[in-house]
């Protein structure tokens, strides 16, 4: 596939260009913009500036992007992020996003958060305003991130660093409940025993901001984006362990588990399932200090990805993603945020088939009937270029992929250009021949 290029006063840039950041330092503040070359004439791009200039796509134009282009964003209609931009998710300018969440990031010790009530006659009613769940927050960072997306030069570049590091850079510029998201938003980095001392302090330091309350009667909480790696009882309620953070379990009571296992137990399952690649369970926990550095669950979410961490609606689309790997396949899989189905979603957007995403649907026989049905109308209004796979049959073949278009999408094994300009450029990788990965799956978050 095609490198990135960049067109800038007069003349064309690869990414990996040594000569791209000083032309980005000259129009840096101007009014000229980058363009990227993926279609011809190119689309305006954005210059951020953080250890180095950035080219990130500007807001509302990742439709006007070749789809195998890693600045290139389908429709909102395909996957329920359409459902919370501009309410639940509103642009402020190219480098700063709001966030409103429906969980608050503090809490009063000892008790749940309070739930509002109807009461009769009242002087007024608000009509309620979106907001994000924790799951949805998950995925938004996912997607920004670039980890919902597979470009063939990933292969053999995603572990748990790159997963830290492109996390992390997806929450810059991400406003929380009047903070930075970046501030509340702990991943662990990969942990190795040579170096658990100092990996331990750099983890003290982040979460240090728990171990001071508000205003001496709220808890502070923070979001903590991990692997699930097990758990096991305990007389203090359940003890949770993140993979990468083996030294520092979390803590949920016993029904707040209960409550776990009923909502996700199917992802908990799917780890046992008779599969040669065993998926992931990815989590996201918002966690208090009940004590000194003991890190206790307020509400956690979970979501089932690959081994490759690319997310999954079920373990029915276990089989397209690992085929279209296989085939070195450039694409992307809608996430569910907070939509109350994802079957009227594609299961997976095909990248490299032309001029526009070519839509995927995945049928499975053991999907409740509502589901299902909500799915076989998504099929029949989709157009006749849409593929389907029942899983109860044999696979059929995959579409064909288009021919090289010739206005050069670069496809980076990353996060060139994550969502609404987080992601950064990673040089070393670049070098390599790319940069790594940009990010909904599974049920509503459980409160413990």
């Amino acid at each position: 596939m095609e490198p990135t290029r960049y067109f800038i006063k007069g003349r064309t840039y690869l990414a990996a260009d040594s000569a791209l950041q000083d032309s980005l330092a000259r129009v840096y503040g101007s009014s000229e913009r980058p363009r990227c070359m993926c279609v011809p004439g190119g689309v305006e791009m954005y210059i951020a500036k953080h250890a180095e200039y950035v080219v990130k796509r500007m807001p509302d134009t990742g439709h006007q992007h070749h789809p195998t282009c890693p600045s290139f964003e389908p429709e909102p209609g395909t996957s329920g992020l359409g459902e919370l931009l501009g309410e639940a998710i509103i642009e402020h300018s190219p480098d700063q996003v709001e966030v409103r969440t429906d969980f608050p990031i503090s809490r009063m010790p000892g008790k749940s958060m309070p739930r509002g009530e109807a009461v009769a006659d009242p002087a007024e009613v608000h009509a309620p305003r979106k907001r994000m769940s924790l799951r949805a927050l998950l995925h938004y960072l996912y997607e920004r991130a670039g980890f919902n997306r597979w470009y063939p030069a990933m292969e053999g570049r995603r572990n748990q660093g790159v997963l830290h590091k492109y996390l992390c850079e997806a929450a810059r510029g991400v406003l929380l409940k009047g903070t930075t998201l970046g501030e509340r938003l702990y991943v662990p980095e990969p942990f190795r025993a040579e170096c658990k001392d100092e990996i331990g302090e750099r983890r003290r330091r982040k979460l240090a901001l728990l171990l001071s309350p508000e205003d001496a009667v709220q808890l502070k909480m923070a979001i903590l984006i991990g692997e699930y790696n097990g758990s096991e009882a305990t007389n203090f309620g359940r003890r949770v362990i993140v993979k990468h953070m083996p030294d520092v379990p979390l803590y949920i009571d016993s029904k707040g588990w209960e409550r776990v296992e009923r909502s996700y137990g199917a992802i908990l399952q799917a780890c046992d399932a008779d599969v040669a690649r065993k998926p992931r369970v990815m989590m996201a926990a918002l966690i208090y200090a009940k004590r000194e550095h003991v890190y206790q669950v307020d509400t956690l979410s979970m979501m089932l990805a690959t081994d490759q961490w690319i997310p999954l609606n079920g373990l029915h689309e276990l089989p397209l993603i690992e085929a279209l790997q296989r085939e070195q396949r450039a694409f992307m899989k809608p996430l569910k945020y907070d939509a109350r189905t994802a079957a009227a979603f594609p299961n997976v957007l095909l990248l490299d088939c032309g001029k526009v995403p070519l839509p995927i649907h995945v049928v499975s026989p053991f999907t409740e009937s509502k589901e299902r049905a909500l799915k076989e109308k998504a099929v029949g209004t989709s157009g006749v270029s849409t593929w389907v796979w029942y899983t109860d049959k044999d696979m059929p073949p995959l579409p064909e992929r288009a021919r090289s278009h010739s206005g050069g999408a670069g496809r980076n094994p990353g996060c060139a250009d994550a969502a609404h300009g987080s992601a950064g450029v990673d040089r070393e990788v670049l070098e390599e021949g790319g940069k790594d990965a940009r990010q909904r799956v599974a049920g509503a978050h459980v409160t413990g």
